[in-house]
């Protein structure tokens, strides 16, 4: 049984900065490609970023390029996203997935708050 657990959200100030993790179990995480998505208050789940299986390549919303980084550690089953320079647009919800073509499997999400 595939199982994500999504940390390291919280209150953060305009222009802060936050690492997210996630970590995961029954699944190969070395061969599975990783993704962050968002959801904030009243509004449609986004894609953030993408990475893949070996970490080689990513891809970032138009958004948040240049201020958010993914990265992964597979050697601890988990992937990361560093958020610099946080405004209050980005407060969500956000969620790591295990991407299969589309998102298959969620996290429960971890909240962050961006204060002006």
């Amino acid at each position: 049984q595939v199982q994500l657990v999504d940390s390291g959200g919280g209150l953060v100030q305009a222009g802060g900065s936050l690492r997210l993790s996630c970590a995961a179990s029954g699944l190969t995480f070395s061969a599975s490609t990783m993704g962050w998505y968002r959801q904030a208050p009243g509004k449609e789940r986004e894609f953030v970023a993408r990475i893949s299986w070996n970490g080689i390549t990513t891809y970032y919303a138009d958004l948040v390029k240049g201020r958010f980084t993914i990265s992964r550690d597979n050697a601890k089953n988990t992937v990361y996203l560093q958020m610099n320079n946080l405004q209050p647009e980005d407060s969500a919800v956000y969620y790591c997935a295990v991407v299969i073509g589309t998102p298959r499997y969620w996290g429960q999400g971890t909240q962050v708050t961006v204060s002006s």
